[in-house]
């Protein structure tokens, strides 16, 4: 079936994805392949006087014959409207790929980069800022359930596994990638008391957006794939508010043994404020069980 077709069977539906009354915190539950999957969420609005910059996906839809979970934790700086973009355009643009069933990395990585020309095309509108993402779709078959996790920025996805904690992302840090960045004509600051930042400004080495700094910053993703199955406890997707004062492994023991994905997402919120991160807070669940 060609992917044109496919995107127009898309049913769009959710089910049950959103059954709390508020924005900030949610659930919803499917089943993929036979397994039930539940997820939940949690924002909390950090210590800045500038309004909310984090926004989330979590919701189900299917392409085709096949069942998706859409996930996602977007980290915006210098203004909300880059990530509140993202949010809206995103997914779409990455299951409107032609080989998005067919090979889910390529189409992911295709979609990151036309989604990142738009929103410089449209930096009038959207103003200079930009946002991390880190994004994770549930691809269910026949008998099998199927996850691929891409990432720009520092927002994190870190799986769990008998009780083990895997992160799946990569932490894009100005000093990992300063080769990168000075071959592009970019410096990376380290001053005294503050992180090592790309010209000066920004904490991440990759990023939608940031049109002044887009010269020397990337948006190609980093993406990999890890086979749900009998061994894997829960996903969590969370902004770098939480990972800033938690460890995966310190994140994965608080909620090992939570019942209710909503809950466990609240709870490392809260622990995140309790460890005195000042940040924007931005949590997901996503819990798979037999």
């Amino acid at each position: 079936m060609a992917g044109k077709e496919i995107y127009h069977k898309m049913k769009d539906k959710v089910k049950d994805a959103f059954s709390s009354s508020g924005p900030e915190t949610g659930k919803g539950k499917t089943k993929l392949s036979g397994r039930r999957v539940k997820h939940g969420y949690h924002l909390v609005k950090g210590k800045s006087n500038h309004p909310m910059e984090d926004y989330l996906v979590a919701e189900y839809r299917q392409v085709g014959e096949h069942d998706l979970g859409l996930f996602a934790i977007f980290d915006g700086h210098l203004g909300h409207t880059v990530p509140d973009f993202l949010r809206s355009h995103l997914f779409d643009n990455i299951l409107k790929q032609p080989e998005f069933l067919s090979n889910p990395q390529a189409a992911i990585r295709n979609a990151y980069q036309l989604t990142d020309a738009k929103i410089l095309e449209s930096a009038a509108e959207l103003g200079r800022g930009g946002s991390t993402a880190v994004t994770a779709i549930l691809i269910s078959s026949e008998n099998s359930v199927n996850l691929v996790v891409a990432n720009v920025g520092d927002s994190r996805a870190v799986i769990s596994k008998n009780g083990v904690a895997k992160q799946l992302s990569v932490d894009h840090e100005p000093n990992k990638e300063r080769p990168s960045i000075e071959k592009k004509g970019g410096f990376v600051s380290n001053l005294p008391g503050d992180v090592p930042r790309v010209d000066g400004q920004l904490a991440v080495a990759r990023a939608f957006g940031d049109r002044s700094l887009k010269k020397h910053l990337s948006s190609e993703p980093d993406v990999v794939e890890e086979p749900i199955n009998e061994n894997t406890d829960f996903l969590i997707l969370a902004s770098d508010g939480l990972w800033k004062v938690m460890s995966n492994q310190e994140a994965v023991n608080e909620i090992k043994d939570f019942k209710d994905a909503q809950a466990a997402a609240k709870h490392l919120t809260e622990q995140a404020v309790n460890r005195k991160s000042k940040d924007d807070i931005s949590c997901i669940v996503v819990k798979f069980l037999c």
